[in-house]
């Protein structure tokens, strides 16, 4: 069990990553892991197959002229490595929904594994866990696709999609975790409260979204990572003066 976080700030919310990133590579994860993975690999391969077929029905539709064939080479290769940016952008929202099929299975596992001795959370309802999947998602396709538009302006297009995914992150993995022992709007109170060190850790799941592979894990990392968030604060606010926020 790890020990108990009577503070949070950037050195805990590491550790929370670190210890997240292990746990969920761990046996008792594994499987759950694989599904995951299979899972989200499943719908960005159902998006790349339907994507592709659009893109090619489209080319081979408006080709530029017979005596220009590099000219449509080169429009084919453009779009391609357009469509590939494309796809990064959706690995998101493409994890926010899986995201919600798991949810309570990590959270629970986590919860028993590190805090045996807390009350354990109240599983949502699978039609609630998948409705905040698809709220998640949802958000999450809206702002990467507002991220995207800002992809090809220096200085700009990766501090709109870190600082974007971070603050959507950190806000719905944490109220998902936070929904087990609370009511919604209480659990949206308690992130308000400790906004800093909830984007903060927003910002950690964002860095996992942006390397290659690895976002694979983001799902289950992202259950895994607010679960100790959550304790974290709420060990915090327990700890502080009443009417004392916890940033």
């Amino acid at each position: 069990m790890i020990s108990s976080l009577r503070h949070t700030g950037p050195v805990q919310i590491i550790n929370a990553a670190i210890q997240a990133l292990r746990q969920i590579v761990s046996p008792p994860f594994r499987r759950m892991l694989l599904r995951s993975i299979g899972l989200t690999v499943l719908i960005l391969g159902l998006v790349w197959f339907g994507l592709t077929r659009l893109l090619n029905y489209y080319l081979a539709s408006h080709t530029l002229s017979a005596s220009w064939p590099v000219l449509d080479t080169l429009a084919f290769f453009v779009a391609g490595a357009g469509l590939m940016v494309g796809l990064a952008f959706l690995i998101p929202p493409v994890s926010a929904l899986v995201s919600g099929y798991y949810l309570d299975d990590a959270a629970e596992l986590v919860e028993k594994t590190d805090y045996p001795e807390d009350p354990p959370g109240k599983p949502l309802s699978v039609g609630l866990s998948l409705l905040y999947g698809l709220r998640f998602a949802g958000l999450s396709l809206v702002i990467n696709l507002f991220a995207l538009l800002l992809f090809f302006i220096p200085g700009v297009n990766m501090a709109a999609f870190f600082i974007a995914n971070g603050y959507l992150l950190g806000r719905e993995y944490f109220e998902m975790a936070a929904a087990r022992f609370r009511p919604m709007a209480e659990a949206e109170a308690m992130r308000l409260r400790n906004r800093a060190t909830v984007f903060g850790a927003g910002l950690v799941a964002a860095l996992v979204v942006a390397v290659p592979v690895l976002n694979l894990l983001t799902p289950l990392f992202g259950i895994a990572l607010m679960v100790h968030v959550h304790k974290s604060v709420q060990r915090a606010e327990l700890a502080a003066p009443q009417g004392t926020a916890t940033l």
